[in-house]
Order: structure tokens, then C-alpha cells, then sequence
């Protein structure tokens, strides 16, 4: 049965391959969009005494492909001169006998009529003032003109509308925008208006890393979307331009981002030397630039046979098991996996089995860790291939179990390991056992090792030093970096399969370094992180972690020499 089980695993992974030709094919590089955020261009040109249109056209030098502009509003209308906004107790000062109305705010400037809000017009000086009972300072009004002008250029357009309650409708958008990157945490029409805006959208959404916005998966799915990268103003400027650079290339090179926003630092040297390295960056990484458009994905017919592979690996680990806990445990799993997972049941599952099953083949040595790598690989095609959607692959809908990845593997290889006969005198005996200082010195730093491995997880994970953050930017400075839960969990498979140490050390560290081939799993669940890169993250962790598993075991090996002698 077992052999059957193994010969069908290899066919479902055969045929489950060419399910990973479309996902080749959607996370091929680039092209990448520079954009400048255009307030902060504004700004630069104030302070260099330079028109925007100028500063615009140097850096264009410098590779920057695209402008931001956010829509105009009353207040910035009256500041560039385009009319005047004052509060009505002053206008009633200035021109007692026109009419103003004290506490209402009065405007002139071009698009304010069309504030949804009750109106008092006045004439004075020729001109007629709009009064509304409530501050519209901050209300926005539609693009500005500067927009035309860097789109006569050649620049890209990436037009920025805010979903204010007092906008305007229907909405001013600019035939000229390439993108429509939302500002603030609402999409335009958000909520009850979402279908109309969809029909005006002339051009695709960007979705910003690490910012969620109310209405916009709503909108990517019916006008496309594309992944955007930026770093908040104040967190860019603590940073140097090179490392910031560095942030801004891995961002595209490792997690799809084909719009690049950034904002200019103080000093023209600084800005030069990071659009100078994030060039140098990107074409090392052999991403060009150029205009993004928003990509569709067909998922290949093939991936219904990962199901196949699935249901395979499930029923070798359940035919591993004692007779008494197969059944019950298959049935938690599937409902776990269906029940919590929902529309991930099928990568859900996988990645709960297949980190397992590797370690439980009966064979001795370091053969049993590369078992386990190749099961894990095998369930990273498996789950790839059940996974890719276009909401996943923009990251609209994350992997649904990351914190079980941590925590079910482990037990499921600890329960892999009973005998299938008399599992249960071996459980009684281990819970009569008296527990040795050793064993509960081991047993504890395992136990919290998996308790920082589970709290870690995720990009804004605790317990971070800044020891290891510079490692990271070093390593990824380098290379594809691996992540460290898969390094140290190669390191403890490799060191417990070669130092001859007491059965129950060895087991006991193969439970934590069943969390490692989790990891894989959990790289190819991040579905938005190209499929190459993530490959290469697992095959560098698994070699820094068996190099420094076999660094571990020879100084073991001497420590015990020393102590023998």
C-alpha cells in the first residue's frame, strides 16, 4: 500500500507540472514604473526655487518614469491663486452690506458648486461667492492642471482620488491616468458607489503594500490591478538612500511590485544616489523599466491533478500512523483543512502534511533529511498549483493557516513516530516516565523555540533585534536570503542525523526541524512572491542550514574526543 501511495504521489507530481508553465509565465520581471509623488515634488521645487515642470524634466535623467498627483482641493485651488476661501465673519467685516452669513465659509474658486451641501451665493466685486454651513477646506475637487502638462512630457500618470464624504459627484477623472492609486484607507465610491466608479475607471488600481483600503478588491477585480511598493516619508528619511534603494529592488524582485512611489529626500545628492542605486538595482536583477499593465491569470487544467497529490500524501501519512488514531486524525485534518481553510482547503491541507512525511521514512542517516526536502518541494508544486489565483497572486486573498504551520506539523510527526502496535502502552509509559533534568532543559528550549517561531511570523513580527535586521539587508544584499526558521531547522535535521545522539534528543529535534520544511510551505503559500524566488529562498536555506548543520556536527564530534581522552 505504501508503494502505491509513493508511485501515485510521483505521477500526480508529474502531472501537476505543467500547471506551473501560466504561473512562470504571469511572475516573469518588470517592466517597473518610478513614480514621484507629486506634493513632494511641489514641495522640492519651493525649496530649490525651481518650477515643478523643471525638477520634473531632470528627473527624468535619472530614470524616473511616472508622476503622482492627488486631487486638488478648495484650499490648495486658493492658494495657487485660482480664487480666494474665507470664512464668512471675516467677509461681513470687509463688506457689511453684501450679505455674508457669519459661520458659513465662502469660496470662488473654480468647482466648488459642485459641494453636495446647502449654498448661499453672494456677489461681491463682481464675482459670485459660494457660503457653505461647514469648513470645505479640505474637500477635493478633481485633478490639477499641473497633471496635463507632466502628461505632454511623456510621464506616466498615477492619479491619487480620495473618497472624501463631500466629494463631488460624479467624480472629476482624468482620461490621461495610467493608474489610480487611492488615497487614504477608502477607495472612491466606497461604499454604496463602488459600480459606478468601476465604469468611469479608465485605467487600472494599484494595490499599495501594507496599506488596506476599503473597496479595493472590489474594484481589481472588475478593472485590474497592480501591486505597489512605497516607504512612508518619515520612515524613507531615517533610512540612507542606498539601504532605502535596497528595499525598494527586493520589493520588485521578490514580491511582484511593478510600481515603484517614492518620495524625494531633502538634498539633490541624496535623491540622486538612491534613484542612482535602485537603478543599478533593478537592472541587476534584470528588471527593466518602463509601463506596467495589469495581468491576467488562467489557472492550466493540469492543477486538478495536485488534488490527486494531495489526497495521496494525506492517506501515507494516516497509513504511517497506529491503526486507532488513522481515521480520527484524517477526519480533523480534512475538516481543519475545509473548514477553516474554505477556498485554500486544498493548500491548507498540503502544507500541513507534506513537511511531515520526509522525516517519517524508515531510513537512517542523512538520506531521511533529503526525503524530507524532496516531500516538501513536492507539496510546494502542489500547493502552487491549487493556489494561484489572480486574488492570491495580487495578494487580495493571503494563505489562510500560517500560524497551524508552525504548530500541527510538529505534533503530527510526533504522532507519526508511535508504533502502529501498542501506541498506546508507549503513551502510557511516557506519561509515567520521571522526567530528567536534561530531558525538561531539551523539552523547554523546544517548546520555546516553537513559541518565538509562532510569534515571529509576519513581516511586523516582534522580538526583532538590529543585529538581525542588519543580517537581513546584508543577505538580501547578496542573495535570495532564506528565512532563518528554515536555516536553524536544516541545521537541527542535519546535526541530529549524524551526531549519534540518545533517540530521544534526535527525535525531539527532528519535531523542531519539521517546523523548517513547514517554512518551505509557507514561502509558496506568500502566492504574490515569484515562483523562482521562492524556490531559490528554500534551495539557499537548505544549504546555509546543512552547512551549518555539519559545522555543528564536527565540533561536536571534537567536543566528545576532548572529553574521551
Amino acid at each position: 500500500m505504501e508503494k502505491a501511495l509513493k508511485i501515485l504521489l510521483l505521477v500526480a507530481g508529474i502531472l501537476t507540472l505543467p500547471a506551473i508553465l501560466p504561473r512562470l509565465a504571469y511572475d516573469r520581471p518588470g517592466p517597473v514604473a518610478l513614480v514621484v509623488d507629486g506634493r513632494a515634488l511641489a514641495e522640492e521645487a519651493a525649496h530649490r526655487g525651481a518650477s515643478p515642470t523643471e525638477l520634473l524634466r531632470s528627473y527624468r535623467s535619472l530614470g524616473v518614469t511616472g508622476i503622482a498627483f492627488y486631487e486638488e482641493r478648495v484650499e490648495e485651488r486658493a492658494r495657487k491663486g485660482l480664487g480666494a476661501y474665507l470664512e464668512g465673519g471675516m467677509l461681513r467685516l470687509l463688506a457689511p452690506e453684501v450679505g455674508f452669513l457669519a459661520g458659513w465659509y465662502y469660496t470662488d474658486v473654480p468647482g466648488a458648486s459642485a459641494i453636495p451641501l446647502p449654498q448661499h451665493r453672494v456677489v461681491w466685486r463682481g464675482k459670485t461667492w459660494i457660503g457653505f454651513p461647514k469648513d470645505v477646506a479640505r474637500v477635493p475637487l478633481g485633478p490639477p492642471a499641473e497633471l496635463e502638462k507632466a502628461y505632454r512630457l511623456g510621464f506616466w500618470i498615477a492619479y491619487r482620488p480620495e473618497n472624501h464624504p463631500l466629494h463631488p459627484w460624479p467624480p472629476a477623472l482624468p482620461p490621461q491616468a495610467g493608474l489610480f492609486v487611492f488615497a487614504g484607507t477608502e477607495a472612491l465610491g466606497y461604499p454604496d458607489r463602488l459600480p459606478e466608479v468601476a465604469e468611469r475607471l479608465s485605467a487600472p488600481i494599484a494595490l499599495i503594500e501594507g496599506t488596506r483600503q476599503a473597496g479595493v478588491a472590489y474594484l481589481a477585480k472588475r478593472v485590474g490591478a497592480i501591486r505597489l511598493f512605497s516607504l512612508r516619508g518619515e520612515y524613507q528619511l531615517k533610512l540612507a538612500p542606498e539601504v532605502a534603494a535596497r528595499k525598494y529592488v527586493l520589493a520588485a524582485r521578490e514580491r511582484s511590485h511593478r510600481v515603484l512611489y517614492f518620495r524625494p529626500y531633502p538634498t539633490p545628492g541624496e535623491t540622486e544616489r538612491f534613484l542612482e542605486e535602485l537603478r543599478r538595482g533593478l537592472s541587476a536583477a534584470g528588471i527593466p523599466l518602463g509601463v506596467p499593465e495589469p495581468r491576467r491569470f488562467s489557472p492550466s487544467p493540469f492543477a486538478a491533478f495536485a488534488w490527486l497529490g494531495a489526497a495521496a500524501g494525506l492517506l501515507l501519512y494516516l497509513w504511517r500512523l497506529p491503526r486507532g488514531l488513522a481515521l480520527p486524525l484524517g477526519l480533523l485534518l480534512l475538516v481543519i483543512a475545509f473548514g477553516y481553510g474554505r477556498d485554500q482547503a486544498g493548500p491548507l491541507l498540503v502544507a500541513l502534511v507534506f513537511p511531515v512525511l520526509g522525516f517519517l521514512e524508515p531510513t537512517p542517516g542523512l538520506r531521511r533529511w533529503g526525503y524530507a526536502l524532496a516531500y516538501a518541494l513536492l507539496g510546494a508544486l502542489f500547493l502552487t498549483a491549487l493556489g494561484s489565483r489572480e486574488e492570491t497572486l495580487l495578494g487580495l486573498s493571503a494563505f489562510r493557516g500560517v500560524g497551524l504551520l508552525l504548530l500541527v506539523p510538529p505534533f503530527l510527526y510526533l504522532l507519526g513516530i508511535l508504533p502502529k502496535r501498542d501506541w498506546k502502552r508507549v503513551v502510557e509509559s511516557l506519561l509515567a516516565h520521571r522526567l530528567r533534568l536534561g530531558e525538561a532543559a531539551l523539552a523547554g528550549f523546544l517548546l520555546f523555540a516553537l513559541i518565538i517561531a509562532f510569534f515571529r511570523r509576519g513581516n511586523d513580527a516582534p522580538f526583532i533585534s538590529v543585529l538581525e535586521l542588519t543580517l537581513r539587508d546584508q543577505l538580501q544584499a547578496l542573495m535570495i536570503r532564506p528565512r532563518f526558521k528554515e536555516v536553524f531547522g536544516h541545521a537541527a535535521a542535519v546535526f541530529a542525523l549524524t551526531a549519534g545522539l540518545p533517540r530521544w534528543i534526535t527525535l525531539g529535534l527532528l519535531a523542531f526541524a519539521v517546523i523548517a520544511e513547514a517554512s518551505i510551505l509557507n514561502s509558496f503559500a506568500h502566492y504574490h512572491t515569484p515562483f523562482s524566488v521562492s524556490l531559490a529562498r528554500t534551495l539557499n536555506g537548505a544549504l546555509i542550514g546543512g552547512m551549518l548543520g555539519g559545522i555543528g556536527w564536527l565540533i561536536y564530534r571534537g567536543i566528545r574526543r576532548w572529553w574521551s581522552a
